[in-house]
């Protein structure tokens, strides 16, 4: 007789690997753990005083997700970890969804969002890692380019162990109980920090001249996680007090302006570490050094946006950037905020015109009057309109390019703008990946008809019962 053991889900995975990933940036980063008290300050304040807010996040089944939600971000150097990352990934349930170029904002990587994808898969655990590829061939200096390749192609950013778990994941369908335990153990260490780097003090210097980002990526044994960013439901109330915990947040929040009806994704963080590093002294000893990259970011979700919605969002947007564009070191962040709340009066503010104009996605429900009275039309403006059907926001579960490469660019110091040809290759990094990106647009459009297409069809069942 074949005794069957049960596999661990992939989303149990995924927890635990959240879980230990934050545990161990906790201890490298104190201030995250600062962070993580005073969003969790926050949160609480904010559904105590907003009792619709906390019925609408129980009715939607997403209050106990707020607490656990996480999202990284790392950044490869070759093709070979990109593939290799997204099938580690996979074994986690997370998958790569939109392609971001960043080379328009003066960043030399493209990304993707690695994230769980179904419904209930991201109520379980919604953690995500913004993952950067580095662009070598935006670097104009041809021999520097040739010497950082050769760098990245010595190294190896995965233990043995992670990339045989991974394998052993693809043959079996899954990983038992013990072996999930050591994947989780094994990848984390892709992850943490190394105080070592890969090479001599000049040619990090070298390389940080070329863009402080190519020196993070090419100097050091692995990606280590550069932030962790929890959710919070009012963004402005923690920026405010991020002075108290003694934290100095950036000037400012990356996204659109403060609304009554959250839209896609704000962000704020604070500046990132200069910490000590060793460097190779060509002797066979160490040179000490510093390197600043690590900082603690914080979230804010919205509800995430129709092509047409975004449209409005990119062109609102460029236009408060045509006003007045931010600075690095933040001397006319008042300036902008104020531009940027008075050209966004354009984008609706109230649920219903949001949803009725096409501009956001939403979930369909059946309200407590549809399961007591039978209604006389199945015309869906109308069953809205009568308190039939009720909607909630779908959660925005992705990212925005200008707000990541303006998080960057803060933490890179305030004189770091670089410009670099904007040069999109989505096919490129779908190549190095190995897959293709999945659609936003598609994502969250299939989850707004299929609640739909439920109401209707509870509705067809009574009338065929009547």
């Amino acid at each position: 007789m074949t005794i069957m053991i049960a596999k661990v889900s992939p989303d149990d995975i995924r927890a635990r690997f959240s879980g230990a990933m934050s545990a161990m940036y906790r201890d490298e980063v104190p201030a995250y753990g600062t962070l993580m008290e005073l969003v969790a300050r926050v949160n609480d304040e904010t559904l105590a005083e907003n009792p619709e807010l906390r019925a609408r996040l129980e009715a939607s089944d997403t209050l106990d997700r707020i607490s656990e939600e996480r999202h990284g971000a790392i950044r490869l150097g070759t093709a070979q970890e990109l593939s290799m990352m997204a099938r580690i990934f996979a074994v986690m349930g997370m998958y790569p969804v939109g392609y971001y170029d960043l080379s328009t904002a003066g960043v030399p990587v493209h990304s993707t969002a690695f994230r769980p994808v179904g419904e209930a898969a991201l109520k379980r655990n919604p953690f995500r890692v913004f993952t950067s590829l580095l662009r070598l061939d935006l670097i104009a200096d041809t021999t520097l380019r040739d010497e950082a390749a050769a760098i990245l192609a010595k190294r190896q950013i995965f233990t043995p162990g992670a990339i045989a778990l991974t394998e052993k994941a693809e043959k079996q369908g899954g990983l038992e109980a013990e072996d999930a335990s050591r994947f989780v153990a094994e990848v984390l260490e892709t992850f943490r920090w190394h105080d070592k780097a890969n090479v001599a003090l000049s040619m990090y210097h070298r390389l940080h001249d070329a863009h402080r980002l190519i020196a993070d990526v090419v100097s050091f044994k692995g990606p280590h996680i550069n932030h962790l960013t929890p959710r919070t439901l009012d963004i402005d109330r923690v920026q405010a007090l991020m002075p108290e915990y003694g934290i100095a947040p950036k000037a400012v929040v990356e996204g659109p302006p403060t609304r009554k009806c959250p839209i896609l994704l704000r962000q704020t963080s604070f500046k990132a570490l200069e910490e000590p590093v060793s460097f190779d002294d060509g002797k066979g000893g160490w040179q000490s050094g510093t390197h600043t990259a690590r900082f603690g970011e914080i979230e804010q979700r919205g509800i995430a946006l129709t092509p047409k919605g975004r449209a409005l969002y990119d062109a609102l947007l460029d236009e408060t950037r045509k006003i007045v564009r931010p600075a690095a070191d933040g001397s006319n962040a008042a300036a902008y905020e104020a531009a940027l709340a008075d050209v966004f009066k354009a984008f609706p503010d109230d649920w219903a015109t949001i949803r009725a104009e096409g501009l956001g996605y939403v979930s369909y429900y059946l309200t407590e009057k549809a399961r007591a009275d039978l209604p006389s039309t199945l015309d869906v403006e109308q069953l809205i309109a009568d308190g039939y059907i009720g909607f909630d926001p779908i959660v925005y579960e992705d990212f925005l390019p200008v707000s990541a490469a303006g998080i960057f660019q803060s933490n890179l110091g305030d004189g770091a703008q670089q410009d670099f040809v904007a040069s999109p290759n989505q096919k490129r990094f779908e190549a190095d990946l190995g897959a293709e990106v999945l659609n936003e647009f598609d994502h969250y459009g299939s989850i707004e008809k299929a609640s739909l297409e439920a109401c209707l069809a509870a509705f067809a069942r009574q009338i065929a019962a009547e």
